[in-house]
């Protein structure tokens, strides 16, 4: 009776009516222990009437959390009982399943578990020996609800790419870090359907709105919260004088032989060109292209001699990015009224953009908010979605984003005791 005893409590189980046999099955994979489901018969509950005894089901296959290393699987007999008024028939039950299930509430409490991590749900299956049916149906009794009685004041927009070619909007409250809304598709009549149904006074909280440089948010923004400062990503405005740099130098390179010398230095020390003049390196090391040793800003130098065209967008591209580094808004737009009808068109499309969107851009050199925290939320979202091969069901896909991101775990830390003797 011990030993009964002590299988149920490693289990641990707590309905007292399981009792299980002295033996137990063990296989290569896994292990099999026979239990049986009896109590009293209970009263008739169609008519009240007293019930008796009848015999136990075909036992039920409930896979249970492993032991030891070791797969478990549980044979349950359940005793079934006949009204002897009425007929009626009905099954023992049992606080380790629910009521015509024969997955243990257990299992089912590790599946959400697992859910809130990264975990393809082939792996939880797999992990739990269970089918990947039955995660799904753990996952799809949560509802994502929203909260239409209150919005941040700082929020973040941005999106992520749900399948190949289709793109979703994803809005984050800046300061908790917490998900408001995810949604099948990203253009301003979803975006509008979606934030329409809070109430002025809600929508009237919002006071910074960060953003990147998709211009379809600005005016869906500015109509859903008038009172709301836009305020642009600093990372996507840098990058955009990068990419002009970059595209320039390609095209000065493109002007010379493939085989020269001017063509494969360009091509091989393109960092050097898009990287901040201050932070270059010192050291001199051994360059192959050049066959002598140089330092990082004597290679620069050797690239802008090859074009006066290419020295002189390299130093404005510098002049750039020192002022809105430095957070000079007035210096910054000074610099591109001065130089944007003497650049290239590759910076004078860039330019133009920064001067039609000068308020925005200068609210981002003012104001300390960012598009950081949401870039590092899609970064996990891209884990989630390679680890499951990618989603076909975007309701499963926003699920699984709420689970992850938006449940807080208990935190617990691991306490080694130690032994001390004298």
């Amino acid at each position: 009776m011990e030993q009964l005893d002590y299988i149920k409590e490693s289990l641990d189980i707590k309905d007292p009516n399981i009792t299980f046999e002295k033996t137990f099955d063990k296989f290569f994979t896994h292990r099999e222990y026979h239990a049986k489901l009896d109590y009293d018969p209970p009263q008739c509950s169609v008519c009240q009437g007293k019930m008796a005894k009848y015999d136990f089901q075909k036992p039920c296959k409930i896979p249970y959390l492993e032991m030891a290393g070791c797969k478990v699987l549980i044979r349950l007999k359940k005793r079934r009982f006949k009204c002897q008024a009425c007929g009626k028939m009905a099954v023992a039950k049992t606080s380790l399943v629910r009521e015509n299930h024969q997955i243990p509430n257990i299992i089912n409490h590790k599946i959400t578990d697992k859910l809130m991590s990264r975990e393809a749900m082939t792996k939880i299956a797999e992990d739990l020996s269970v089918s990947v049916s039955t995660v799904y149906r753990q996952l799809n009794r949560f509802e994502c609800k929203t909260d239409l009685t209150w919005l941040p004041e700082n929020m973040s927009w941005d999106e992520y790419a749900f399948k190949k070619g289709k793109m979703s909007f994803i809005a984050q409250d800046f300061d908790a870090n917490k998900i408001i809304a995810i949604l099948d598709g990203r253009t301003q009549a979803v975006i509008r359907n979606h934030f329409m149904r809070y109430s002025h006074k809600v929508s009237s909280r919002v006071k910074v709105i960060t953003m990147d440089m998709f211009s379809p948010y600005y005016d869906i923004a500015k109509q859903l919260f008038p009172k709301a400062k836009i305020v642009l990503d600093r990372f996507h405005i840098v990058q955009h004088l990068s990419r002009a740099m970059n595209r320039f130098r390609i095209q000065i390179m493109n002007q010379f032989e493939h085989q020269s010398y001017e063509y494969k230095a360009l091509k091989r020390y393109w960092k050097l060109i898009q990287q901040d003049s201050r932070n270059l390196n010192d050291k001199r090391f051994y360059r192959p292209t050049f066959r002598m040793h140089l330092t990082n800003q004597e290679i620069v130098q050797r690239l802008l001699s090859y074009s006066d065209e290419l020295r002189h967008h390299y130093e404005l591209f510098q002049c750039l990015l020192f002022h809105f580094q430095e957070k000079q808004e007035k210096h910054f737009f000074e610099l591109i009224s001065d130089t944007i009808k003497q650049v290239h068109p590759i910076f004078k499309t860039v330019l133009s953009t920064f001067l039609k969107d000068k308020e925005k851009i200068i609210n981002a050199l003012k104001l300390p908010y960012s598009n950081a925290k949401l870039e590092a939320t899609n970064n996990l979202i891209k884990v989630i979605k390679r680890n499951a091969f990618g989603f076909r069901n975007f309701e499963n896909f926003k699920k699984r984003i709420y689970l992850a991101l938006n449940t807080t775990k208990e935190k617990t830390k691991l306490v080694l005791s130690r032994c001390y003797t004298q």
